[in-house]
């Protein structure tokens, strides 16, 4: 089918083929003088079916009937004169129009078509691939001008595409019964034929040399090793756990650079020939609708990696225009996780019955803070998992939403059409809720309006980018908010941060000396107003009753790297919390609008434990080192 037949109305004949032969005789070989003709009685008189006079005789019967008011086709007339048969007529009409409703009951679809869609691709986009020929792909559609999802399986399948209209009704039965039957069914073939990205590396490198740097952008976006490569690299990308894969493109005759984001580190990951770092952009765009045209501006777009036959992962992706024209892409993974229990991310015993304790309130607001990429929507979610019960009315306002639950009623804002936290804020408090999760507090309003709300009987969580609890206060201060208001609402804040955990299949223990334990202990109490030399091996003695082995030794642990870990000795993170309670003192200081460090020391006296400190209590149990808690925390 051309494109041209995109604005067509579907057709009204269909055709019932024999078999697939049959069918891709007929749309692959058309009577090189039917499809010319301008009417569909000059179609019957080249097609060999009907001669000149039966031809004139039937018009004269068909003026006839006209003069006393019947209207009929003339095909009709001619097959009631005997003169053609119904079928012969509709094989005809399809030739001559080039647009065919198939009925897939009477085709068996060829496994090597089926191969190509996977089944729940198939499935998905009510699409059932029926002949694979060469370089081309008759597919069975319900809409078979669907551009969108033509350029889709065209990209997936990199074959020619042949749309064809399946019959109303007729379609869905027929995939689920050609894949049911087929051994070839998809996701088994391409799962277990699927090259790693090295391996579709060497067969780029090896397609054409990289002899002449003027030659780098003359490979397609549609070339099939480069669609199967970027569709391996997100697939490996999946499989290691990171979170966003970097493309850095640069001038020839340099490589184009694929980095990955595990465990909060970039690592190197692929380098390609420079010659593919414009189509690699552009066929990234393609997966994400972006302008593949705009080469000037920054662009975001998403990617819903199962239309592209992997795994339910959504991609969100921004360009970035760096110099000499060239892009640069992020994509970050956001794989629609499940939120972890409350007690699984990391958090203290302390801190965690301190935690639940109030999260039961009825009312209030509880803050998350820390910088993007902390895990607070992670925090979040495992809070919500804890309190969601029959008896409670959730609302979320989330951008985007990373982690789903049943049981909640999860919103999806977007500041385009008005549909900010702050609208979403003032529609859930006339939907009769319990409590209220915001996404984050960005502006003014919507953290005014979450104090309101907080203060009128609902339990309000959210999110700030502030480096620690007490200076959340002062943010919130600052931005504007009554203290008297804020001061009565606010139930806890915690702060938190990412640490890499320690590959327990190959770290390895030392016992500390004194000397180390001195410094630790001295970082430890640096928080407060007593580091003292007394209060330092006050502090050992604690942790060796409460973390020293048979002899009160305590051990600090280093990474060495394995092949669990993929020799980094990391493997996954974990939380470090700074978790502060409100209480009247902290309420007078909001009250007062005092400095950031007044609160923190008022905390710190009634049992606050500092980011650095969580973080030294977490290296003594070996669950990370020194060097990452330093890295993660200020004092």
């Amino acid at each position: 089918m051309t494109d041209a037949a995109a604005s067509a109305p579907p057709p009204a004949h269909s055709f019932r083929p024999p078999s697939a032969e049959a069918l891709w005789k007929q749309i692959s070989t058309p009577h090189p003088t039917v499809g010319k003709a301008r009417h569909l009685g000059e179609a019957l008189v080249h097609a060999g079916l009907l001669a000149t006079p039966a031809l004139s005789e039937g018009l004269q019967a068909q003026q006839a009937e006209r003069s006393q008011g019947q209207h009929r086709p003339i095909g009709q007339i001619l097959v009631d004169r005997g003169a053609l048969t119904q079928e012969q007529l509709r094989n005809v009409i399809a030739t001559w129009l080039g647009e065919y409703t198939v009925h897939p009951g009477d085709i068996t679809p060829e496994p090597s078509a089926l191969a190509l869609i996977p089944r729940a691709v198939a499935e998905r986009e009510s699409v059932l691939p029926l002949i694979a020929r060469e370089d081309a792909l008759v597919l069975l559609m319900a809409d078979p001008w669907d551009r969108v999802l033509v350029d889709e399986m065209r990209f997936l399948t990199q074959r020619r595409l042949i749309p064809l209209q399946a019959a109303p009704g007729t379609l869905m039965p027929a995939i689920h019964k050609a894949y049911r039957t087929t051994s070839a069914a998809p996701g088994n073939a391409s799962a277990g034929a699927r090259a790693t990205s090295q391996e579709l590396l060497t067969n780029l490198s090896s397609a054409a040399p990289d002899a002449d740097a003027e030659q780098a952008d003359v490979i397609s976006e549609s070339d099939n090793t480069l669609v199967r490569l970027i569709n391996s690299v997100i697939d490996e990308a999946i499989n290691h756990r990171a979170s966003d894969i970097h493309i850095e493109t640069e001038p020839a005759p340099r490589n184009v650079r694929v980095r990955l984001r595990i465990d909060g580190d970039l690592v190197p990951y692929l380098e390609l020939p420079a010659r593919y770092r414009f189509a690699m952009v552009a066929r990234i765009k393609i997966m994400a609708s972006m302008d593949i045209s705009e080469h000037r501006k920054p662009q975001d777009g998403k990617i819903d990696f199962a239309r592209f036959g992997g795994p339910p992962v959504e991609l969100r992706v921004v360009t970035v225009p760096t110099s000499r024209g060239l892009e640069d892409v992020v994509l970050r993974l956001l794989a629609g996780a499940k939120p972890l229990p409350l007690e699984n991310i990391g958090l203290s015993q302390p801190n965690l019955l301190a935690l639940r304790s109030v999260v039961q309130k009825s009312y209030g607001l509880v803050l998350v803070c820390g910088p993007t990429g902390c895990g607070k929507t992670t925090t979040l979610h495992s809070v919500v998992r804890d309190i969601n019960t029959a008896g409670r009315k959730i609302w979320t306002a989330e951008d985007p939403i990373e982690i789903t639950q049943e049981g909640l009623r999860q919103v999806q804002v977007n500041p385009r059409i008005g549909w900010t936290f702050a609208a979403a804020m003032r529609t859930f408090l006339r939907a009769d809720p319990d409590v209220i999760m915001i996404g984050e507090m960005r502006d003014e309003e919507t953290a005014r309006i979450a104090i309101e709300a907080s203060l009128t009987g609902h339990l309000v969580l959210s999110t700030l980018h502030t480096n620690s609890a007490p200076e959340s206060i002062a943010r919130l201060l600052e931005i504007g908010l009554d203290p008297f208001n804020f001061s009565d609402s606010l139930l806890a804040i915690l702060a938190q941060r990412l640490v890499r955990r320690l590959c327990p299949a190959c770290r390895e223990p030392r016992v500390a000396d004194h000397d180390t334990l001195l410094g630790l202990a001295s970082q430890y109490l640096d928080s407060g107003t007593n580091n003292t030399t007394d209060a330092r091996e006050a502090q050992i003695a604690r942790w060796r009753q409460q973390y020293g082995g048979p002899q009160g030794e305590l051990r600090l642990w280093r990474h060495v790297g394995c092949k669990q870990c993929d020799n980094h000795g990391y493997h996954g993170r974990l939380g470090i919390h700074e978790l502060m309670l409100s209480d009247e003192a902290i309420r007078q200081h909001i009250r007062r609008r005092a400095p950031a460090s007044d609160i923190r020391h008022s905390a710190l006296a009634a049992g606050m434990r500092t980011l650095r400190q969580d973080g030294i209590e977490k290296v003594l149990q070996g669950l990370t080192d020194m060097a990452e808690v330093v890295a993660a925390t200020n004092l």
